[in-house]
């Protein structure tokens, strides 16, 4: 194992920190997580052998730094029954992770210095110990991490208390270590952390971080960038060949305009690059973290975020839950005042719906889906259809027609152009967001326009409406394989 470790650096800081492992990443065994990579079209993302990969994340920010071994095997097990795929924690932790102590006494630096972790002998004696095995874990179980080396705050000099550890040399440093140690673990890099870049320095440390990363990993792994709320990482990073896809952070407000219709708009950015919401309103969160005026989110306002953004050309989603990307449990100081212990909130009904949306589009023709908005016929009243706020409507389509999806936040008569869909019958259905269930309601002929009600008008129910071309012979959807 060692002879193993040594042969992947041949700097010395590197060899010194391989030997005080114990036990190498690269001698464990192989992951059950995939290999990922861009699409061909580049709007999606794959595994090596070219099969979609649908990047379901939940952010788990203090995962690393809060849970102990038997914490995060409960934590992981859930997620990877629950549907998810990628669960997004953080290295140096936002809340105080470089000085505060993870579950078993360890700190994650030398003295808060980037370009010397702390590593010792033994496979349970220090902090990256507990990372890799959480990281062992989740693969294990078929999770990707998405890996955040730092929360904003330690590069973003303005941040404040615990900001400023990283200089362009240092994190190019940490990077090629972290790269190195992670190199056979199925994750995505995400740089970032919930921080804009300010000045050219910023810039600096984030690509040297980028380019540590790569030198340690060969290329091996994905990345993007995790940007504070109501912004995404085309605002800074588009053009730079590291950035593999974009990621935004849609934030915590609940209404669609001004949020989540950006998705659209870094889908039709050049060159082309996938695009998810890495951060969208958590379950539980106070709406547009004003409380006492709108009070906290439910499952439906997290359900809406979820097909506002796969609808408009997102190629995944990340959930998130208030109480479980800080871990808070009752002997922890709370941030923002969280409802529910992490243990009990990991159960909450927006999580369990999460993988509804993946299983629906996971059943038709995936890597040629398009955003189509046109497919729904504007009202007389336009705020009532396509609508507004939180009941905005949003439409895909397979982009040969195969199939198409309206997805209708509320039970409100709309009509649907009928020849977007291919072939001269079109079979209907209506999908249930909340329980994953399929109804067929006809076979019509495919001409002009057609009016649908979803089965609960008058009511803040969601459904999406699935019109088939008939002659596919499509399962219903949401069937799994």
């Amino acid at each position: 194992m060692i002879q193993t470790i040594l042969r992947a650096s041949s700097a010395s800081w590197l060899l010194q920190s391989a030997l005080c492992l114990g036990i190498g990443w690269a001698a464990a065994a192989p992951a059950a997580a995939p290999r990922l990579k861009v699409s061909d079209n580049r709007r999606f993302l794959v595994q090596e052998d070219g099969a979609p990969f649908f990047y379901l994340g939940d952010t788990a920010w203090e995962l690393f730094h809060r849970l102990n071994r038997e914490e995060a095997d409960r934590y992981l097990e859930n997620r990877a029954k629950k549907g998810f795929t990628v669960i997004q924690a953080v290295a140096l932790a936002e809340l105080d992770g470089v000085n505060t102590p993870n579950a078993y006494g360890h700190r994650p630096l030398v003295e808060n210095d980037p370009a010397r972790p702390a590593v010792k002998d033994g496979p349970q004696n220090d902090y990256w110990d507990q990372v890799d095995y959480i990281v062992k874990k989740a693969n294990s179980l078929g999770l990707t991490i998405g890996f955040l080396p730092t929360w904003g705050d330690k590069w973003n000099k303005k941040a404040g208390a615990g900001g400023g550890i990283f200089t362009p040399a240092n994190a190019a440093t940490y990077g090629e270590w972290l790269g190195r140690r992670y190199k056979d673990a199925a994750l995505i890099w995400i740089l970032g952390g919930d921080r804009p870049v300010q000045n050219d320095e910023h810039r600096e440390i984030l690509r040297a971080m980028a380019r540590g990363l790569k030198t340690g990993d060969g290329g091996a792994h994905l990345k993007t960038f995790h940007p504070p709320g109501g912004n995404g990482s085309s605002s800074w990073w588009h053009n730079d060949d590291w950035l593999d896809f974009n990621m935004r952070q849609n934030g915590h407000a609940a209404e669609f305009t001004g949020r989540y219709d950006q998705i659209r708009a870094d889908y039709d950015r050049a060159p082309v690059k996938p695009v998810l919401d890495g951060e969208p309103i958590y379950e539980d969160h106070p709406v547009s973290f004003d409380a006492r005026k709108l009070g906290h989110s439910t499952a439906a306002d997290v359900r809406r975020p979820l097909y506002w953004d796969l609808f408009g050309g997102a190629c995944g989603h990340t959930y998130g839950h208030h109480s479980v990307w800080q871990m808070w449990a009752p002997d922890r100081g709370p941030i923002n005042n969280p409802l529910l212990p992490w243990f009990e909130a990991i159960d909450q009904p927006g999580a369990g719906q999460m993988r509804h949306g993946k299983n629906l589009l996971l059943s038709r023709p995936f890597l040629t889906r398009v955003p189509d908005d046109s497919l729904i016929v504007t009202d007389r009243v336009p705020t009532s259809v396509p609508g507004a706020g939180r009941y905005r409507f949003a439409a895909t389509r397979d982009a040969s027609g195969s199939y198409a999806m309206v997805y209708a936040p509320i039970g409100r008569r709309f009509k649907v152009k009928m020849d977007k869909i291919g072939g001269p019958t079109v079979k209907a259905w209506w999908f249930n967001p909340r329980t994953g269930e399929a109804t067929a309601i006809g076979e019509f002929p495919n001409t002009g326009e057609r009016e649908f009600l979803s089965p609960n008008p008058g009511e803040e129910l969601d459904w999406v409406l699935v019109l088939d071309d008939a002659a596919k012979n499509f399962p219903p959807p949401g069937s799994q394989k």
